[in-house]
């Protein structure tokens, strides 16, 4: 059993490294977890130990193949309490992130199986982020930035980049959520804003800021 702090820490190494792939530095991580670099770096030795990250100071931190591990069965705990607590408790889905963190370190390893049973399976949590496989697998969509298309291009949106409760309670106001279809109509050079339209013809006017944070089907 790893504590309640490990495991957030080797979460939060595993987003940042995006996926696993890559080192991340004491810096990022420290911000992340709204801490001092010296907490982190006394965290990275005790973790380092537990050979469940590659910890070089001064250089970085990466996951180890057992740190992978405990990453992803801590994601996929965390993503289907979030399918849960919309689909069956009818939490919004600007609610679910802080219950979910806590409800993602419950240790019982039946529990999340029966959980996902119980589901149906759900290859996705309620913000689009797909939910790790009981072996650890993770299947990414194929999917694009609102920022990254052309005039008179659009697609479906599958997720979201920034999950904390003010942006999607700013795209509830906007009547924008998962399966909306976008069409992008204009593009503002002065700010890169974005004139959008939806399926019910509603145009907006969207900031850069939003349209990085809005993932379309590729």
């Amino acid at each position: 059993m790893h504590s309640f702090t490990e495991e957030n820490y080797i979460k939060n190494i595993f987003k940042l490294s995006e996926n696993g792939t890559q080192e991340v530095n004491t810096n990022a991580i420290a911000e992340a977890l709204d801490t001092k670099a010296a907490s982190v770096t006394d965290m990275l030795r005790k973790l380092s130990a537990k050979e469940l990250v590659n910890y070089v100071k001064y250089r970085g931190v990466s996951l180890t193949d057992e740190g992978k591990r405990v990453a992803l069965q801590v994601i996929r705990k965390h993503r289907l309490w979030e399918v849960f607590l919309v689909e069956k408790l009818k939490f919004s889905w600007d609610e679910v992130h802080d219950v979910a963190e806590e409800l993602e370190h419950v240790g019982s390893s039946l529990l999340t199986k029966r959980l996902d049973e119980f589901l149906g399976h759900p290859q996705f949590d309620p913000h689009g982020d797909p939910i790790p496989t009981e072996n650890g697998e993770l299947h990414l969509k194929k999917q694009r930035l609102l920022a990254e298309l052309e005039v008179n291009d659009g697609g479906v949106v599958v997720g979201v980049n920034d999950s904390q409760p003010l942006f999607l309670q700013y795209l509830d106001k906007m009547g924008i959520s998962l399966g909306s279809r976008i069409m992008v109509l204009d593009r503002f050079g002065y700010d890169n804003s974005l004139e959008i339209s939806l399926e019910d013809d509603k145009r907006l006017v969207v900031s850069s800021e939003v349209s990085k944070n809005i993932f379309l089907s590729a």
